[in-house]
């Protein structure tokens, strides 16, 4: 929005464009300050840049695979006093993802081939007596020890 006014402003000035744009004067105005004088940045801004650096330098020097909490618990044992959750925001912001450990669970093997299953009930679920309709779930789940199969309930 700020490189369009700043291309129209010669013809048409910053304020009439401004209305016209969802955007006050002054919001332009103060980035355009805060551009030419870094000083004038929020100090959240400051901070964040300062704290990206270092996010960013843990992260290399662990091979990419460190996750927020690593990040976090190295960052605060190097004496930078950060929240858990600013870590993560930087890290999103940055694209930065830890590795995950272990296989990835694969529950359906879905197959193009075979027609789904009809819906004979349209997708309604009450049942206007007992015993006339009749609902099974499929529910996988993966407890401590292993993976175990099928968690079937039926209702009324």
């Amino acid at each position: 929005m700020k490189a369009f006014i700043d291309e129209h402003r010669e013809v048409y000035g910053v304020e009439p464009i401004c209305r016209v744009l969802p955007i006050a004067p002054s919001t332009y105005y103060e980035h355009a300050a805060r551009k030419a004088d870094p000083d004038r940045r929020p100090a959240r801004e400051c901070r964040d840049a300062d704290l990206s650096q270092g996010i960013r330098r843990v992260f290399a020097e662990n091979f990419g695979v460190y996750g927020v909490r690593k990040v976090w618990r190295q960052l605060q044992r190097e004496g930078i006093d950060v929240a858990r959750c600013t870590v993560a925001r930087l890290m999103r912001q940055m694209g930065l993802k830890g590795v995950v450990r272990g296989k990835s669970v694969r529950t359906t093997v879905s197959d193009a081939g075979v027609p789904c299953p009809r819906d004979r009930v349209n997708r309604q679920f009450t049942a206007p007596r007992l015993n006339a309709l009749w609902v099974s779930d499929f529910t996988y789940g993966a407890p401590r020890p292993g993976w175990s199969g099928v968690h079937m309930s039926g209702m009324r």
